[in-house]
């Protein structure tokens, strides 16, 4: 949805979490965002 598209977009952790839950991919955008946001954006999208 948008709302999902727009969380991935502001804090990608956040998107990711709420999609996967505290599992392995949030570990992953969370240190792709840490790296540098754009990376995480595009993960999470």
């Amino acid at each position: 949805t948008c709302i999902d598209i727009l969380l991935a977009i502001i804090l990608p952790p956040l998107g990711v979490f709420l999609k996967y839950g505290c599992k392995a991919e949030f570990w992953i955008c969370l240190l792709l965002t840490i790296l540098g946001y754009i990376p995480g954006i595009i993960y999470a999208v």
